[in-house]
């Protein structure tokens, strides 16, 4: 089978690699049928990120059919049709009963995290309860939309995590809410805010293209102004500051302006990967600020009630991709969101049903 390897910084390529095979009675081979670059696929692209030459994709967002399933599974069946999702969790332990199934008790740390979805057929482990099967029979699957599609996908990752933001910050009806980050996520913290009632919803982003779906998806007002120039522009439009703070990039200036926009006793949710580590949690005392946030519970919001939305045509988060790409020309695609040049990129594989 084909499957994206990670060479350098800046180089991605397409290689024949052995099928994987069942290793364990839980896990389960599905066949690729759409996957994607993630906006945190970037740091490794971008800049190393101390990713091992010649490597795994961390390509970790996928929707395909199962092929093989273990001995211990009773939750799919071959020729289903499932959104892979990043996580792995349970089902069972204190966290995944809590809802918090990105930070699984039992499959800790990587374990609980994908890689090398980038490829033509992918082994997912921990499977019985992480999966999430997309409702129909194997002959109905041709049917859905290249739009419908656009929008199973996101549940694998972007459109889950945008709403942990917002679960994680306790938006409620009415709230005044700040997004920081324009990507994929962002945009589904958008549609997250929304959904949960936010009475103005405030982007932060500095490209036309992301200004115009934001608002297309839900956001009131968007923001180009960074620093003290971007906390003083959203005190204004709101009148004071924001009663919540999504946090979608994973930078210290990020969270940073997060912590900036909100008023005395806010919440900020952040979901951006962090690529720091001296943010001290004494500095928010004075602001009585509550902080939340994480890995995304991918299965329990999928489950619950995200992809009924996405299949009622409630919400549309497949709009955040842009472009689309085979799996040969997957380098094009990372090239393509590092440059700016789409928003996210959905990598398309051949004689997919």
């Amino acid at each position: 089978m084909k499957t994206t390897i990670f060479e350098k910084a800046g180089l991605v390529t397409v290689q024949e690699v052995e099928k994987p095979k069942l290793q364990a009675e839980d896990d389960v081979i599905i066949k690729v049928v759409r996957a994607c670059v993630c906006g945190s696929d970037l740091w490794s692209y971008g800049h190393g990120d101390n990713k091992e030459a010649h490597s795994e994709n961390t390509g970790h967002e996928a929707i395909g059919i199962v092929q093989e399933i273990g001995s211990a599974i009773t939750t799919v069946k071959p020729g289903d049709f499932v959104i892979a999702p990043f996580t792995h969790g349970c089902g069972e332990c204190d966290a995944c009963r809590s809802g918090f199934d990105g930070t699984c008790d039992r499959h800790l740390g990587g374990s609980n995290w994908s890689n090398g979805f980038q490829s033509e057929y992918i082994r997912f482990h921990y499977a019985n309860w992480a999966l999430i099967k997309i409702p129909g029979q194997p002959s109905d699957y041709s049917d859905y939309t290249e739009g419908m599609l656009k929008s199973l996908l996101t549940l694998a990752d972007v459109m889950p995590t945008g709403y942990h933001a917002a679960r994680c910050a306790n938006v409620q009806r009415g709230d005044k809410v700040v997004v920081i980050g324009d990507g994929a996520v962002g945009q589904c913290a958008v549609i997250a805010a929304k959904m949960q009632g936010a009475s103005q919803i405030i982007l932060m982003s500095r490209h036309a293209d992301r200004q115009k779906l934001a608002l297309e998806l839900g956001a009131t007002d968007v923001i180009a102004e960074r620093g003290e120039e971007g906390i003083e522009k959203v005190r204004e439009i709101l009148g004071g500051g924001a009663d919540a703070a999504l946090e979608c990039v994973g930078t210290e200036s990020a969270i940073d302006q997060a912590l900036g926009v909100l008023h005395n006793g806010g919440r900020v949710g952040f979901v951006g990967v962090p690529h720091y580590n001296n943010r001290p949690l004494g500095s928010t005392f004075a602001q009585n600020i509550s902080i939340a946030g994480g890995s995304a519970s991918v299965t329990t919001y999928d489950k619950q009630f995200l992809l009924k939305e996405v299949l009622d045509g409630n919400i549309n988060p497949g709009r955040v991709f842009t472009q689309t790409y085979d799996l040969e020309n997957v380098n094009q695609a990372y090239q393509d969101m590092q440059d700016r040049k789409t928003i996210k990129s959905m990598i398309s594989m051949s004689n997919s049903f």
